[in-house]
């Protein structure tokens, strides 16, 4: 496997971050992914749950693997509209306010209407707020300004928007030359760009594993239920393609891929978690294994859907997780390398 599968992973990604797609709002995106795995002559379908099943081939139904990725993002939904006709907001998954503190938005109206704003602190100017810096940031203090001549409640309703409209954030995407990948919703929206890779270099290559492999791309990992079914018949190891984190505390760099071995909702599968670690070796992979104190993964949803499965967790370095995150090419890659090595192809 060369580099340029890694160049094909991070160009997709992008393409899907442009889709907004926060938990419970995913239905654009699932359709582009759904088009864009069957382009590569893989057999795809949504499922009823609202995620994109995928066939990605191979013989052994009795020891099939299933490989999970999310498309679903942080965001957020309107829960008042203020007097003054801005908007308070509720926050989808674990959107934070004071990092999505003056970004851009877009609000989308039952109407297909779509009104753009901003996320700021309640009273924002410095020069008038006396208590701007130690005023706390949540979304109780903080607010959605529209780009439109609003001054009411009625003002805002008469654009269309409604209390549980959806609100996206911008996710200001770049590739830079020495091949950083920064954007928002790089967790997960670059797996899944990781996995269309994988679904390119083995149709190029004309290969179809030993063991069945299935891809699930889910709508509601960011909430805690995305991975809970669509579990196909023969699945024996479900592995999570998701970010890795990059922070004090853990060995992961962007430029590399992590093996999880624990998280918050306990340890992975020491059988699962040795065999990524050996296919590492084996393909010549940088990689780190790390234990992640505040994190979660679609495959333990998996497991407490009741699945008797073994699982396990990868994916590229990410830095400022649930922020402005930033990744890197070489991250990518090696996580290809491991996925390559786990499927012996």
């Amino acid at each position: 496997m060369n580099k340029e599968y890694a160049k094909y992973s991070a160009q997709k990604a992008l393409e899907l971050i442009a889709i907004d797609s926060p938990s419970g709002f995913t239905d654009r995106a699932a359709e582009w992914v759904c088009h864009a795995f069957s382009e590569l002559g893989m057999t795809a379908a949504i499922t009823t749950k609202g995620g994109v099943l995928i066939d990605l081939g191979g013989k052994d139904d009795s020891d099939a693997l299933l490989l999970e990725a999310h498309a679903d993002t942080l965001g957020a939904m309107v829960a008042e509209i203020k007097g003054n006709g801005r908007l308070r907001v509720t926050n989808l998954g674990g959107m934070r306010a004071e990092n999505a503190e003056t970004e851009n938005v877009r609000v989308y109206t039952r109407s297909g209407r779509v009104i753009e704003g901003t996320l700021q602190l309640c009273n924002a100017s410095v020069h008038v707020n006396g208590s701007y810096g130690s005023t706390s940031r949540n979304f109780d203090t903080t607010e959605i300004l529209l780009d439109e001549d609003v001054r009411s409640a009625a003002d805002s309703r008469a654009l269309g928007i409604e209390v549980g409209d959806i609100v996206c954030f911008d996710p200001r995407s770049k590739i830079t030359e020495s091949g950083y990948i920064k954007s928002r919703f790089l967790d997960d929206k670059l797996s899944v760009g990781i996995l269309l890779g994988l679904a390119k270099y083995m149709k190029d290559n004309g290969i179809s594993p030993k063991r069945h492999v299935w891809a699930h791309v889910t709508c509601y990992e960011e909430v805690g239920h995305g991975g809970s079914a669509s579990v196909p018949c023969g699945v024996t190891e479900a592995i999570s393609v998701d970010m890795g984190c990059v922070g004090n505390g853990v060995q992961c760099t962007e430029r590399q891929v992590s093996i999880c071995a624990k998280d918050s909702g306990g340890p992975y599968s020491y059988t699962v978690v040795g065999k990524l670690i050996d296919a590492a070796k084996r393909e010549g992979a940088d990689y780190a294994v790390d234990v992640y104190p505040h994190y979660g993964s679609d495959v333990e949803a998996t497991l407490r859907a009741g699945y008797d499965i073994r699982h396990g967790l990868i994916g590229a370095g990410v830095y400022a997780s649930h922020g402005y995150e930033r990744s890197h090419i070489d991250g990518v890659f090696n996580t290809l390398k491991v996925l390559k090595g786990y499927l012996e192809i």
